[in-house]
């Protein structure tokens, strides 16, 4: 069969003559042959199903090394790897709209004000993890720093503990970036992408690892909420608890719906079952906030250990009384334990003072 010149060739694959020479460049699309004396490229018509997928995948966004990757695959295979490119891509674009719309909704209702911090604003934070009364293992992990507070509980079985302790670890370089409130979420979310891919790659061959997190990072006044999952973030302000987070699980689905009440979903026997987690599921969707800290607040991060069994009530309680985190912590997992304690317990107390 006669082979075809570049323009030709770029003609019926519809792509452009320097589009193929660039994929020549890169070892994607190598002509057939190149005339030693004129130094055209020259392609087989055999070439053209090939070219027409790169143009096809491309045009999707698919980076060059992804696609030649793909383009050495089998077709199923290639499927496969085409449908997990857009997952990422569909997760990321969602991410991304629910960052544009907070930003939008936030500078309308405030200016430039996202902008300000108050250097005068500390924190004092304590966190705590404990197996509980019937676990024989731990797959909760709990962190505080003066910048980061986090809490992530591990689905039970092989892989749980290193699957939250991953999911935390990914967030705590942050810490160390002296960044603007402004860029905080956009931060938040990347490093939670990054904990997903993370937890995904300690899957074994029987066994896909998966957690939930819940964690606040701060810059100055500022605080960025990051929630997957049914770990929580309550604020006490002004004598009121309030919960910040909307666990994703089965139940709480329902509730939404209107098919379970608050009463029938705390006693329904798949109140545990997780909707969204980090590793669980085709694509990570976790829900971003930005909040205002003020002298006086007093957070609590914690696991379903702790939620599910000690009700609003003594949470509001012990959560009151004037005992520094330290104390707290070991007040809170006490009255879990006090429970019985089915599940393991893992909390953060972070009170927001006035340096």
């Amino acid at each position: 069969m006669e082979l075809l010149t570049i323009g030709a060739f770029a003609q019926a694959a519809r792509l452009t003559p320097k589009a193929l020479r660039l994929y020549d460049q890169v070892g994607l699309l190598v002509p057939a042959t190149v005339d030693p004396e004129s130094g055209y490229r020259l392609y087989d018509p055999d070439q053209l199903p090939l070219a027409r997928l790169v143009a096809q995948l491309r045009r999707i966004g698919m980076p060059l090394a992804t696609i030649r990757t793909v383009c050495g695959l089998e077709p199923a295979a290639a499927a496969e790897a085409i449908t997990a490119y857009w997952q990422q891509v569909t997760a990321d674009t969602a991410a991304r709209a629910r960052l544009a719309t907070f930003l939008v909704d936030h500078l309308s209702e405030g200016g430039t004000t996202m902008s300000q911090t108050n250097p005068t604003l500390a924190v004092r934070c304590a966190a705590g993890c404990d197996t509980g009364i019937v676990r024989d293992s731990n797959e909760d992990a709990a962190y505080a720093s003066g910048r980061l507070f986090a809490v992530a509980d591990g689905v039970r079985g092989p892989g749980g503990a290193a699957a939250s302790a991953a999911a935390i670890d990914a967030l705590k370089p942050l810490e160390l970036t002296d960044a603007p409130a402004v860029d905080l979420l956009t931060m938040v979310a990347a490093a939670v992408t990054d904990a997903d891919r993370v937890v995904r790659g300690l899957a074994t061959d029987e066994h896909q690892p998966a957690t939930t997190l819940t964690a606040l990072l701060r810059s100055g006044s500022q605080l960025a909420l990051v929630h997957i999952g049914d770990t929580r973030a309550y604020l006490l302000r002004g004598g009121e608890l309030s919960l910040l987070t909307q666990d994703h699980t089965w139940v709480q689905a329902q509730v939404d719906q209107g098919k379970l009440d608050r009463e029938q979903a705390a006693a329904h026997p798949q109140r545990a079952v997780l909707v969204r987690a980090l590793g669980g599921g085709q694509q990570v969707e976790a829900d971003l906030a930005l909040r205002t800290a003020l002298p006086g607040d007093r957070y609590l991060l914690c696991s379903d250990g702790l939620s599910a069994v000690v009700d609003r009530a003594d949470l509001l309680s012990t959560l009151s009384a004037a005992t520094d985190p330290e104390q707290t912590v070991r007040n809170l997992i006490g009255l879990a334990q006090a429970q019985g304690a089915p599940d393991n317990i893992a909390c953060v107390v972070a009170d927001v003072v006035t340096a």
